[in-house]
């Protein structure tokens, strides 16, 4: 779809400026430079536009993806003005200066930031996060347009159409798979790939993130010998919905309706490791629900049914569900509805799906920071709108203390790490 490009209104808003407050809170400017620095980045030279500038631009385009790439740097640079350098001669470049800067940057300090500070945020006190002390998790996928170029279309493939034969896709499409903290729909862990690669081959890349104090769920998309067994091995316990044509025996019946079993190798597993994996199955109905399948089965690797009864199990499993709403927060309402990824380049697109992700944990963070806030008892993050607290992020001061993009300490009188 074609974006119809917006401006910010002219002179200097603070409210425009909230994104770098927020950001600079989730991403301290210390460990900015750090990262910058670690992956051979830094601005070697003093620049218009400097390393660690671009790093918050990136993420700063995640959250006007509808403003120009031009009228986005100028409301950033304006902000780091108040924030910081009131004296600085920040010029707002050309589109040609500002793809050279992206370019400069490349992807791997913004993934490298991403992997090292994204990740679960729920506390004890978070509604809806845990169950019986562990985390729950969601594995799952999407997909994302991208610019229309022979690069990208090379570099990252394009679906099929139902309109023939040979016919494909509008936009080429990346593959992203990341897990979902359940309570606070932060994605952490993420793998980006092509469209033609399978969910197992992302699975691999993303499963390291997994911990043993989590309880991840998954769809029947993923279930099979050698991603069981490879999840299995990070001792984090499973959820895992079981497709159709699996067989399972019955090994042992529980008085909550649920079954031992065993999980075996068969010749469409790789793996050289064929010992038999023991399971617990769970199958129930959904009575009263118009759509529903007519028998759901679930496995997992809690096997005690007093730790984990059948009944509590099958009723957190629909919390995967959660997911999928995380995942529209990105697509949706960051991004826009049917609105391709702007980079024209894969390096740069890599580079955006990241900010994006980075964005997306800052606006969720602060959701969750607001939720922990309510008194006399915290509120589930999910009663709070994500629509809302980006159109906040976007036109509102924030009462949050945000770390000056020149360093603690540097702010101007009378704002929070500033002199008085």
């Amino acid at each position: 779809m074609a974006r119809t490009v917006a401006g910010l209104p002219e002179g200097t808003r603070l409210t425009d400026y909230i994104s770098l407050g927020v950001v600079t809170r989730a991403f301290p400017l210390p460990t900015v430079r750090r990262i910058l620095e670690e992956t051979d980045r830094a601005s070697q030279r003093e620049r218009e536009l400097p390393a660690h500038v671009m790093v918050y631009y990136v993420i700063a385009l995640a959250l006007y993806m509808q403003v120009s790439y031009r009228e986005v740097l100028r409301c950033l640079l304006e902000g780091m003005r108040w924030l910081a350098e009131p004296d600085a001669t920040f010029r707002p470049a050309g589109a040609s200066a500002i793809s050279q800067a992206r370019s400069r940057l490349g992807v791997t300090p913004v993934q490298r930031l991403y992997e090292e500070v994204v990740g679960p945020i729920a506390t004890p006190e978070t509604p809806g996060a845990w169950y019986r002390g562990r985390r729950l998790v969601s594995l799952d996928g999407t997909t994302f347009d991208v610019g229309d170029t022979r690069a990208n279309e090379k570099a990252f493939g394009r679906p099929g159409s139902s309109r023939g034969v040979n016919a494909t896709g509008a936009f080429p499409q990346l593959r992203l798979l990341g897990l979902v903290e359940t309570g606070t729909h932060v994605v952490f862990g993420a793998a980006i790939g092509r469209y033609s690669d399978s969910e197992a081959t992302l699975t691999r890349s993303v499963l390291p993130a997994l911990r043993p104090d989590m309880l991840c769920l998954a769809d029947r998309g993923f279930m099979g010998f050698d991603l069981w067994r490879e999840a299995l091995a990070t001792r984090a316990a499973l959820l895992w919905r079981a497709k159709g044509n699996m067989k399972f025996p019955v090994d042992e019946r529980f008085a909550d309706g649920s079954y031992r079993s065993t999980m075996r190798w068969n010749y469409f597993c790789r793996s050289t490791e064929r010992t038999p994996i023991p399971v617990r199955v769970i199958e129930y109905e959904l009575p009263g629900v118009s759509d529903a399948e007519p028998v759901y089965r679930i496995v997992t690797s809690l096997l005690d049914p007093e730790q984990a009864p059948a009944a509590e199990l099958a009723a957190f499993y629909h919390e995967r569900w959660e997911i999928e709403t995380a995942f529209d927060e990105l697509k949706t309402h960051l991004r826009g509805a049917r609105v391709a990824l702007r980079s024209k380049t894969p390096e740069l697109v890599r580079q955006e799906a990241y900010g994006f992700l980075l964005a997306h944990y800052a606006v969720r963070d602060l959701m969750h920071q607001a939720a922990l806030a309510v008194t006399p008892r915290a509120r589930d993050p999910d009663t709070l709108s994500f629509v809302h607290a980006v159109r906040v992020i976007r036109r509102t001061l924030p009462r949050v203390a945000a770390l000056p993009p020149s360093g603690p300490g540097a702010g101007p009188a009378g704002h929070p790490g500033g002199t008085p």
